[in-house]
């Protein structure tokens, strides 16, 4: 079609019924005169394409041209993590794990790491956009030697865990409810009461071995679903992470994280409760993975969620 507008010297024909020119006898052309019919493009696809040419291709696919040959790779079976690479790191998800899994236990003494709103997307969890200098994934990389002009963004650097966990809750316009007048992402540690990059209190409480929960309102982890709104959770250190409602990927991605989602009892919110952040939580009913417990959250879900002053 492009070649027959060019031929007729102009968008405005109508193909179906408008000459496209006139032949050497000043006859006029259309469009149906020049298609080829089905029989003569099948004609000229035997006549083109042979099982010769794909044979001579896939002959040396694995072979590649000199530039694919130039390009240095380690000759071991596994990959070798390069400990300077900015970009991509071996994450930490099984560090530890041997083949016989973990005895599930209860939450006992958790510290909330964020009291949220409604709609906290996963945009909001695990931002995809630029990285600010002083953020703590923006020092992260200034530590390491990039340039302000080379960060990048969120996004770009996703295979690189110690920038994505910084990031996590790092959303210019996330609030946390814990720390009211602020923008971003900013928390209150306990007992210290210090305010902090929700990072820098994520890390401060795993020095004490101190699991964490995040509350919020409905319609928590919309968006796209993007992993890393859990991995960054997970990593982290939130063991939970409590709503009035979910969205049902990112529920499943937490639970594939090993992030235990939890939903309010119907008519029951964080703001009815009461919570601001300075409470300790034991959740249990976990202990021994009973069905119960995984497969109906919301009917007992204060009972596993009740805080402890």
């Amino acid at each position: 079609m492009v070649v027959a507008y060019a031929i007729a010297g102009s968008m405005k024909v109508d193909l179906m019924n408008d000459p496209l020119g006139t032949d050497k006898d000043g006859q006029p052309v259309y469009f149906k005169d020049i298609w080829p019919s089905t029989k003569e493009v099948e004609e000229v696809v035997r006549a083109a394409v042979t099982p010769a040419q794909f044979k001579e291709r896939y002959a040396d696919v694995f072979a590649g041209d000199e530039q694919w040959q130039a390009i240095k790779v380690t000759k071991g079976l596994t990959y070798e993590w390069n400990n300077d690479s900015t970009y991509v790191q071996n994450p930490p998800y099984f560090d530890g794990m041997t083949a016989t899994p973990d005895t599930i236990t209860n939450i006992k003494g958790a510290r909330m790491l964020a009291l949220l709103g409604d709609s906290v997307t996963t945009d909001h969890i695990s931002p995809a956009g630029s990285i600010k200098a002083d953020s703590p994934a923006g020092k992260y990389l200034t530590e390491h030697g990039v340039d302000r002009t080379e960060f990048n963004s969120y996004g770009s650097r996703r295979g690189n865990h110690e920038v994505m966990m910084r990031g996590t809750f790092a959303n210019i316009r996330l609030r946390n409810l814990m720390a009211p007048g602020t923008e971003g992402g900013v928390t209150v540690h306990y007992p210290s009461g210090d305010q902090m990059p929700i990072y820098d209190a994520a890390m401060a409480y795993a020095e004490n071995d101190t699991p964490l929960v995040v509350v919020a309102g409905k319609e928590y982890g919309t968006g796209s679903s993007r992993d890393w709104a859990a991995k960054g959770t997970r990593l982290l250190g939130v063991r939970a992470v409590i709503v009035e409602s979910f969205e049902r990927i990112h529920r499943s991605n937490l639970v594939g994280m090993g992030v235990l989602p939890l939903q309010f009892k119907d008519g029951l919110t964080a703001e009815k409760l009461g919570l601001k952040g300075t409470e300790q939580f034991d959740i249990t009913g976990i202990e021994g993975g009973s069905n119960r417990v995984r497969m109906w959250l919301a009917p007992s879900i204060m009972q596993m969620a009740a805080p402890r002053m």
